[in-house]
């Protein structure tokens, strides 16, 4: 279950990206999650993706 929080999210996937996933596709894989929902979610508080950095920035 991801935290509904958008800040709580932002850290829960940050951590999960640096300590265990390579990349945003495989953690949503993995996890059987939305990433458009996620990036949707993270956007709002002006969060992107950085695939070379693999965190939301």
């Amino acid at each position: 279950m991801l935290p509904n929080d958008p800040v709580m999210l932002l850290s829960f996937i940050n951590l999960k990206l640096r300590d265990y996933y390579g990349s945003l596709d495989a953690l949503c894989d993995d996890l059987d999650a939305d990433c458009a929902a996620i990036e949707d979610k993270l956007s709002a508080i002006d969060y992107h993706y950085d695939k070379e950095k693999n965190q939301f920035v």
